[in-house]
């Protein structure tokens, strides 16, 4: 693994609905990228808020000086889409992706980057003493247990954004095609040297989580079927122990009967239920995961693009970073003109 030379850091931040936190994101960010000995931008990317957070970064990146690019989408996209929004607009040779919620600090930025200098790939982060409630940490658990089985790549916590990406890791995901995409795993797919961090995570201050107990259950059916097919096969292997334990179980009920009569299983009718339920349970079950991955193969063929970028504001007096060379992605943005 040779060292990573950084000459400019991208930091791309999603924002949606967080008027009251963005002031405070904007000093502790810009204060922490102050410590860095290289260029750097602030990339925001407003997903279609309602409250004044769009009105906010565009005088952000207005100030004299500011470092702060404003990218403003036309609607709300939701996370993932509005980071790779803001992945086509970064131009650092290291991004690395934030939350806009405060709960992962952004003081963080600096070992980020000196880890990424060691010659990282991907440096991914580790939540320390978390915050969230047991009904958002004890899921994530699961789900972090079902992607290392999965994608066979060990890294412990997902779900925290916090993360840093080797600019050739960045080109790669855009040049990607798929619509669903779950960020931190489509990067483990072209990176040869991860690592993780252990960082500090705090409560939230203000607002709510933007993740309703929808878009909980919608990511989780993007984990499952946007990065793998592993589900499908293990559909097949559970049907086909299933198959062979009816046939076992059927073979014991008639022995049963034969020995004890037809009262012993009240002529036979409730276990006739129960087994027909399971099987029935077993192909929906079946069936939904074939309509999740048919529904995305649909949503992919029709290759409307991810999200429409309406603005982007940089700040005329700041000479913008050296401009990384990029595979086209034309098929998947569509900009308006600012």
């Amino acid at each position: 693994m040779r060292p990573y030379p950084i000459n400019s850091v991208s930091i791309v931040i999603p924002v949606y609905n967080e008027e009251q936190s963005l002031p405070e994101l904007l000093r502790r960010t810009e204060a922490a990228c102050a410590q860095l000995d290289c260029e750097h931008e602030i990339v925001l990317v407003d997903d279609g808020s309602r409250d004044e957070s769009a009105e906010m970064l565009l005088r952000a990146a207005a100030r004299e000086g500011s470092h702060v690019v404003a990218v403003i989408l036309n609607r709300n996209y939701g996370q993932h889409a509005a980071i790779m929004a803001g992945f086509e607009e970064s131009k650092g040779d290291l991004v690395i992706t934030l939350d806009a919620d405060l709960q992962n600090p952004p003081e963080e930025i600096p070992r980020l980057v000196e880890q990424a200098r060691l010659g990282y790939d991907v440096v991914g982060t580790v939540r320390n003493n978390r915050q969230d409630s047991a009904l958002r940490r004890y899921p994530s658990k699961l789900i972090n247990m079902a992607v290392q089985r999965s994608t066979g790549v060990a890294m412990s916590d997902y779900g925290c954004m916090l993360r840093a990406y080797r600019r050739s890791v960045v080109d790669a995901m855009l040049a990607c095609r798929e619509r669903s995409t779950f960020i931190p795993i489509l990067a483990n797919s072209f990176a040869r040297h991860t690592t993780e961090v252990l960082v500090q995570h705090a409560e939230r201050e203000h607002g709510d989580s933007k993740y309703s107990p929808m878009r909980l259950i919608n990511l989780m059916f993007d984990l499952v079927t946007c990065m793998t097919t592993t589900p499908l096969r293990m559909l097949s292997i559970i049907g086909f122990g299933m198959a062979i334990l009816g046939v076992l179980f059927a073979f014991i009920l008639i022995a049963l009967r034969l020995i004890f009569g037809a009262e012993w299983a009240g002529e036979g009718n409730f276990v006739l239920f129960a087994v027909l339920f399971v099987f029935t349970g077993a192909q929906f079950i079946g069936m939904g995961l074939l309509g999740e991955y048919l529904g995305r193969m649909y949503s992919d063929v029709r290759a409307r693009p991810r999200f429409f970028i309406e603005r982007v504001l940089r700040n005329p007096t700041k000479a913008p970073l050296r401009e990384a060379e990029k595979p086209s992605t034309a098929n998947h943005t569509t900009k308006a003109a600012s």
